[in-house]
This record gives structure tokens, sequence and C-alpha cells, in this order.
């Protein structure tokens, strides 16, 4: 099942804009190693859960995952060959809004080799640029 929110104030929400950095949720901070977006963009739940999938199976119990992003903004979508007008459409499915630095999922319990064939395989599956980045034990 997908990810999406219990309830919602709106049920229809605007596009936004993607500019800037995220300077929120830009550290690693739960796990040992995070995968960070270098891009904007939305991700789906759907991606989110094949994600998850794909690290889980790679995993296999010995580690632990901690996903850093939630789709909570609705994506509304027309029927095929409607006409033009009569408002907007229904909602579709559900994005996580992603800005570029984001960390979108750390893994601890893994070594540095296996968390990169990891997050190797996680990053064929999204639709922005990421890069691994380790945690900052200085601070």
């Amino acid at each position: 099942m997908a990810l999406m929110p219990r309830r919602v104030k709106h049920r229809k929400s605007q596009r936004g804009r993607l500019k800037g950095n995220a300077f929120r949720g830009n550290r690693v901070c739960f796990g040992d190693f995070g995968l960070q977006s270098l891009e904007s963009g939305w991700v789906s739940a759907q991606t989110i859960e094949a994600c998850r999938i794909a690290i889980m199976q790679y995993i296999r119990g010995e580690g632990k995952l901690y996903i850093r992003m939630f789709p909570q903004k609705s994506v509304t979508a027309r029927p095929l060959e409607t006409r033009m007008g009569t408002g907007k459409g229904e909602p579709d499915h559900w994005v996580a809004v992603v800005r570029a630095g984001a960390i979108m999922f750390e893994v601890s319990g893994v070594s540095k080799v296996g968390a990169v064939e990891c997050f190797g395989r996680v990053a064929h599956k999204l639709p922005l640029k990421c890069k691994l980045a380790p945690r900052d034990f200085a601070g």
C-alpha cells in the first residue's frame, strides 16, 4: 500500500515552486549513511515504496532503514479526452516534495561498501540525481 496522509485540510493543492536548497533535513541524523538529493523534484508514493522494498531486500534485517520524506502533496489529473474548462481534476496520486540537498533515506548497521551498493540500486529508481552522504560524527 502506498503512503498517503490520513487526513488533509484541503483535498487539492497548488503546484508550488521548486527553488532553493533544503536547509532542514539536509544532514544524516539517524543512520550511518544517507542518500542525499542533488536536485529538486517530486517523488511519488509508489517510488518511495519501491525504494523501501529494494533497501529492505538488500539489508535483510541486519540494518535499520529510516525514510526521511513523506508524500503529503496531492497531484490532480483530469480524465483523458475531456474538454477544456470544467474546473480542476480529482486527486490522482501523492508526492513528496524534495529540495536539493535533502536526505531521503538513511541506513544504519551496514558497512560503507554495502551502503554504496544498496543506494546505487535505489538511485536508479528515483527521478532525481543523488549521492551517498556519510554521517558527520564531529557534531
